[in-house]
């Protein structure tokens, strides 16, 4: 059987507020926090598809429930239930929750299960193997809206079957949005992309062969040594990797105010400037870009 094209998987969490991008707040309320992860995953999700590649969202959360409802982000509860946009919080975009939902429409969407996010990670690994079996598999999380169709492309192609198996010392992939180059270890084949972040952490994982995906189930996460542990696990398995552009994700509204000016005409940027017009400027708040 011929190899398949490769796919991407986002790791995301619907966008309730009180769920959702929580380490915003504060200074960020729970509903802005929602918003801007709403912003955040509609911005990868655009960038993921204009790729051409198949995509699949492991959701934490009701994804029916979420697209259900109108109006407000929610957890699809009784009315009563819900968090409306309060006085104070940022003005809603109207359509943001809708947007949200024909999104998920336009993707495979597939619930996240485990215990710890190592599980989660290699169980959506597992499951969304089997909706491409054959595929490699580039996966990411909803953390880095900066992150650009070409960047994707760029990675995927480092796992495409017709990519070369031995690669020159010299083998560089430019990523043109993002100033940066992935680099391969030189007179090696690539197994793996993988992408650090600057809190130690990584913003994506590429693997030949999802299955590998359960060396991550003994990497412990979020912390400043995950993306270290994650590449001794991939080595641990024999696989050689290629380093993908180290980028910031969007854990804290310190964050958001840095990664916001890589990608201004972005979703994240708008709503970011929206919470800033109304919780004060950043210098304000104790931030800085």
């Amino acid at each position: 059987m011929p190899a398949r094209t490769p796919f991407l998987l986002v790791m995301a969490k619907a966008p309730i507020p009180g769920f959702a991008k929580t380490r915003l707040c504060p200074p960020a309320t729970p509903t802005q926090a929602a918003l801007l992860a709403a912003a955040c995953l509609l911005d990868t999700l655009d960038a993921a598809r204009a790729t051409g590649a198949p995509v699949v969202v492991a959701l934490a959360g009701n994804a029916d429930r979420i697209m259900a409802t109108d109006g407000v982000l929610s957890d699809g509860g009784m009315a009563s239930d819900r968090v409306p946009i309060a006085d104070g919080d940022m003005p809603a975009d109207g359509d943001l929750a809708a947007d949200v939902r024909q999104a998920l429409r336009r993707v495979d969407v597939i619930p996240q299960h485990g215990i710890g996010l190592g599980e989660r990670l290699a169980n959506a690994h597992a499951d969304a193997a089997r909706l491409h079996p054959g595929a490699p598999v580039l996966q990411i999380g909803m953390d880095t809206p900066q992150v650009t169709t070409h960047g994707l492309a760029a990675a995927l192609a480092l796992l495409e079957a017709r990519a070369p198996d031995v690669v020159s010392p010299t083998h560089d992939v430019v990523f043109p949005a993002q100033g940066a180059v992935c680099h391969a270890d030189g007179d090696s084949r690539v197994d793996a992309v993988l992408g650090a972040a600057t809190d130690g952490g990584w913003w994506a994982l590429g693997l030949r062969d999802p299955a590998h995906a359960a060396a991550l189930t003994g990497v412990p996460m979020s912390t400043s040594e995950t993306g270290d542990r994650t590449r001794d696990a991939l080595h641990a398995r024999g696989l050689r990797i290629a380093d993908l552009p180290v980028l910031s994700d969007v854990d804290t509204m310190a964050d958001a105010v840095r990664v916001a000016p890589d990608a201004p005409k972005s979703r994240f940027a708008q709503a970011l400037g929206d919470v800033l017009a109304v919780r004060g400027a950043p210098e304000r708040m104790g931030l800085r870009a």
